[in-house]
């Protein structure tokens, strides 16, 4: 009598099993299965036993445990050839196939379920069995993924094993993103921090043509079951595929424009160009006209940028981006119309993004990760800025322009910044938030809105971004108000901005020398105002 050969199918995922499971019974196995699944093969005519009437024992605990059995895991993690006789003496059958996907905790949570939910989604015996097949791969074939199943029907056909070791690399690292995903999520809420160790959950969203450089290889991966602000939630209406820097861009672009719109309030537009803002503008009038102060700002540079809104872009916005006739490698927004999109669509190389609604008032989940040379550094995303700003009030008398002819104990009198000037510099401070350090920003108002008027980018001395900044600005300076993301370390960039004609200035403080900044503004009746707090972009 043949010694049947088994295959146990037990998936969340019903898609093509059962084809799957049609394809192994006329290769000669006998299908084990469970509950939904087997309900599914039944209802489709194919042969197949319930795993409890082949252990003999029966699903407990409402189904929490089901595939626990030494039928089943002595099955699968038997050695063929030197545990035969424990097996016959146990009456145990050789299972050779498991095709086994993991109950849907990410989708659980990404709607919102509640802990006790949650939890009943932490499969158990899945990954049990699937690391046991994986470890067993030998003679064991796991399927984790329906889009393996033709490929392993011809390979069993074949009696071709080859496929087996990449398959079992394939299960293992199915398991450790599940319960890397399952281990984030409760660590986010039963105990916060940063643990002494663990993995952050990664799945393929897809390849990329190269990564920074055409040498470098490269994809683009989402955290599995995070809502939010995730590029992963972004839907590509037309283009080519989209690259590395693309992304990389596309995020520095969208943490910017939503900044401004939640500074100001009002609808907003972002250029970037190599992960900084080379124009930015706020304007009550609505994003084409909040396009049109943007793109003045640095025209040269928003070449091949990225530009971003952070409302929808209707007929008449997508006319007026078009007509500019500046090409961008990607336009995003909260909405497309659909006009926007036939007009967009005649630009071939042109890659159209829409955002989910809900991301102007979401917020990244998660934290903020960065590969480094044998590790990884993790911080908490730098969002929800401050807004109980100190406005500087006196300077030393003794640090003035005359120290002799005063008091040392005497102090001078600072102007507080007008409102309109107070505005100016909300809308500097949530750019200046996003440009690589060191970071200088100048910013000034126009047409009831604010525009971006000059950037200092990642230079390694302050005042060096001040003078960067003043060169770039395709504006006058006189007016303009300065935004920098962290202390002046000496006077001299403040005293760079003023004699330019800076009227405002906003900052962190924190130098051992801010009283002499301060005097350097105060002597020149410039308004200054300390955020207490920094915004240092590496």
């Amino acid at each position: 009598m043949a010694v049947p050969r088994f295959a146990l199918l037990s998936v969340s995922n019903k898609e093509g099993v059962v084809d799957f499971a049609r394809g192994l019974v006329g290769l000669g196995f006998t299908l084990l299965s469970t509950g939904g699944t087997k309900a599914a093969l039944v209802a489709a005519g194919i042969p197949v036993s319930a795993v409890s009437a082949h252990t003999g024992a029966p699903e407990i605990f409402g189904g929490r445990v089901k595939t626990l059995h030494p039928k089943i895991h002595g099955g699968i993690l038997g050695r063929r050839g030197e545990d035969d006789a424990v097996a016959a003496e146990q009456d145990i059958g050789w299972i050779d196939v498991v095709a086994v996907n993991l109950y849907p905790f990410a989708a659980t949570v990404a709607r919102g379920a509640s802990l006790p939910e949650a939890i009943e989604q932490i499969d158990i015996g899945g990954p049990a069995m699937v690391r046991a097949s994986a470890k067993n791969h030998a003679s064991v074939t796991i399927v984790v993924d329906p889009g393996d199943y033709s490929e392993v029907l011809a390979a069993l056909a074949a009696g071709d094993a080859s496929l087996r070791p990449r398959l079992a690399v394939k299960a293992f690292r199915h398991t450790a993103a599940y319960d890397a995903m399952i281990s984030t999520w409760l660590g986010e809420r039963l105990d916060p921090g940063f643990p002494s160790e663990g993995a952050l959950p990664l799945q393929l969203v897809q390849g990329l043509r190269y990564g920074e450089n055409p040498h470098q290889a490269a994809a683009f991966y989402a955290s599995p079951g995070e809502g939010g602000r995730s590029l992963a939630r972004a839907t590509q209406l037309q283009g080519k595929e989209l690259s590395f820097n693309n992304l990389a861009d596309l995020d520095a672009t969208l943490r910017v424009v939503f900044d401004v719109g939640a500074a100001t309030g009002l609808p907003a537009c972002v250029i970037v160009k190599h992960m900084n803002p080379c124009g930015a503008a706020a304007h009550p009038g609505g994003i084409a006209a909040a396009y049109g102060m943007a793109l003045s700002g640095d025209p040269v540079s928003a070449y091949g940028g990225i530009l971003a809104f952070n409302r929808a872009i209707t007929d008449s916005d997508a006319e007026v981006i078009v007509a500019s006739g500046v090409f961008y490698e990607v336009i995003a927004a909260p909405g497309v119309s659909e006009g926007a999109r036939v007009r967009f669509a005649a630009k071939k190389n042109l890659r159209v993004m829409e955002l989910p609604g809900d991301w102007e008032q979401s917020r990244p989940a998660g934290r903020d990760a960065r590969r480094v040379q044998g590790g990884w550094l993790l911080q908490d995303w730098d969002v929800g800025h401050k807004t109980d700003w100190e406005v500087v009030a006196s300077a030393p008398a003794a640090l003035a322009v005359a120290p002799g002819e005063r008091d040392p104990g005497q102090r001078v009198p600072m102007r507080a910044p007008s409102d309109a000037e107070a505005a100016c510099l909300r809308f500097a401070w949530a750019v200046c938030a996003n440009v690589k350090s060191n970071a200088i920003v100048l910013a000034c108002a126009a047409e009831g809105g604010w525009l971006l008027n000059g950037v200092g980018a990642g230079q390694m001395s302050r005042v060096d971004s001040v003078h960067l900044a003043i060169r770039k600005a395709r504006r006058p300076v006189a007016g303009c108000v300065l935004a920098s993301d962290a202390f002046f370390p000496f006077a001299d960039g403040v005293i760079a901005a003023v004699e330019a004609g800076v009227t405002a200035i906003v900052q962190p403080g924190g130098s051992i020398r801010d009283e002499e900044v301060k005097v350097a503004a105060a002597s020149r009746d410039v308004a200054m105002v300390f955020t207490g707090a920094r915004h240092f972009r590496h």
